[in-house]
């Protein structure tokens, strides 16, 4: 008998492309999320008495990326064409990878752009790694598998 079990993936294994280039390592990629609104519709002649659901607009995001701080400044000098009027929309990916690191799954997300930039807390007593915190809003996310 063939082994039919499917394990699955685990979280450690992904990585981040933007516009078909990759970006330093992550620690943290959450937000990969779809919702909608239903909107409720009768006509006066409906049989019986309820209303009818229809799928309404859907909502995407915002994908949250965490990662540890390093001399590279590319996240908060995109951030910063948007905040100065500049359109600076793009394309790209968050790759989930399996333990032989190859792609399985993939989030593709359109039209990105940094809504928030955060950095670490510092504290001279503490002794953790600088963490940076960029929130992307997004206007769609399509699930790829393999």
């Amino acid at each position: 008998m063939a082994d039919d079990r499917r394990d699955p993936f685990r979280t450690f294994n992904f990585r981040l492309e933007i516009d078909d280039t990759p970006v330093a390592a992550f620690s943290d990629v959450t937000g990969l999320q779809s919702d909608g609104e239903v909107a409720d519709y009768r006509t006066g002649m409906d049989l019986p008495l309820n209303t009818r659901k229809i799928p309404g607009l859907r909502k995407y995001g915002p994908i949250t990326l965490k990662r540890g701080m390093v001399a590279d400044s590319t996240l908060w000098d995109w951030y910063r064409n948007i905040a100065t009027g500049k359109l600076d929309r793009r394309n790209g990916s968050v790759i989930l990878m399996d333990e032989q690191r190859n792609d399985v799954l993939r989030w593709n997300f359109e039209s990105a752009w940094p809504n928030k930039v955060q950095a670490s807390d510092l504290k001279a007593s503490g002794n953790e790694i600088a963490i940076e915190t960029v929130e992307l809003v997004v206007e769609s996310i399509v699930l790829e598998v393999g």
